[in-house]
């Protein structure tokens, strides 16, 4: 098995994903090759909680232009987890 550091990039900060916390639901960028069973171990090696539900999803990148350069940014994967009743994660207790 993976790195559960690996499969779990960084949680999401946005207003839309502030709203799913009064839910229990709890956003990460997660690695593009990573399954939702993966994504499930991996959440509940990090956090120690118990996870009920994944649901992913990959978020095609934006084109971007500098100039007369255009590019774009990364294709990235995204995964909603939905915790038990009474779990939570710290990180996201500021917010």
């Amino acid at each position: 098995m993976k790195n559960p550091r690996d499969i779990i990039k960084k949680p999401v900060v946005s207003e839309k994903c502030t709203e799913l916390l009064a839910n229990n639901k709890y956003t990460f960028w997660t690695d593009k090759k990573a399954n939702k069973a993966e994504i499930k171990q991996a959440v509940e090696n990090l956090f120690k909680v118990k996870v009920e539900k994944v649901n992913t999803m990959v978020v095609k990148g934006k084109r971007k232009r500098v100039r007369q350069f255009v590019g774009k940014t990364p294709d990235r994967k995204k995964a909603i987890v939905k915790l038990r009743d009474g779990d939570k994660i710290e990180i996201f207790e500021g917010l």
